[in-house]
């Protein structure tokens, strides 16, 4: 019998973020997290290989994410780096609201990407996009207040930011430990990676789709 709905359908998540308190670091790697801070691979409940693995962490200061890829990186077109090519896009509510299904003005939406920033495309790059069908709209924050860095090799590369309190509306750790939180990853090479339901769901703009992040000490 043909399964109506994908596995990762089916199911609520909420999952611990760890709490560490000397971050962002200075130099090339502005956290540098270890495995225990990743998030599970969701996609192998419906047999969806993972491509990438998304580690969080929390401070009073902020939210840091890191992205590692591992796979080919070779260009597949002329000239420098497109950003287009390989972006990872999160979705944070920070007042998460899991019954609602239009964002509110604490949901944000950025795209990080790996290079196509920079004079000459190779540095790491950030956007901030509007929500379809939004209630409100988040706040524009100041996108050079996020602090990036990535490691571009042969074998992957490795990305990471830092989202201090003022560029995500509504952060306060203390009275709301709870986020919503959603991501789609997409390389031209190796494909897309979600944290759960993949594309054909509207997991973009229906809050209710996103997981649940418990910010704990």
């Amino acid at each position: 019998m043909t399964q109506l709905l994908p596995s990762s359908f089916l199911f609520r998540y909420n999952f611990p973020v760890k709490y560490a308190g000397g971050l962002p670091r200075r130099g090339a790697k502005l956290l540098g997290l270890a495995r225990e801070f990743a998030l599970p691979n969701l996609g192998s409940l419906d047999d969806r290989p993972a491509i990438c693995e998304v580690r969080l962490v929390w401070n009073e200061r902020g939210l840091g994410i890191g992205l590692s890829v591992r796979g080919s990186t070779r260009a597949t077109h002329d000239g420098p780096p497109r950003a287009e090519d390989r972006q990872f896009q999160i979705w944070i509510d920070t007042r998460t609201t899991p019954n609602a299904h239009r964002a509110s003005r604490y949901c944000h939406h950025f795209g990080l990407f790996p290079q196509g920033g920079g004079t000459t495309g190779t540095k790491p790059l950030v956007r901030q996009y509007a929500i379809a069908r939004a209630r409100e709209e988040a706040p524009r924050c100041d996108l050079a207040d996020i602090q990036l860095a990535a490691q571009v090799e042969k074998s992957g590369y490795e990305l990471e930011a830092w989202f201090p309190i003022a560029t995500l509306h509504g952060f306060d750790p203390e009275t709301n430990p709870r986020l919503g939180f959603y991501y789609q990853f997409t390389d031209d090479l190796l494909g897309e990676q979600f944290l759960a339901m993949a594309g054909e769901f509207p997991f973009g703009n229906d809050p209710s789709q996103w997981a649940t992040l418990e910010l704990v000490q």
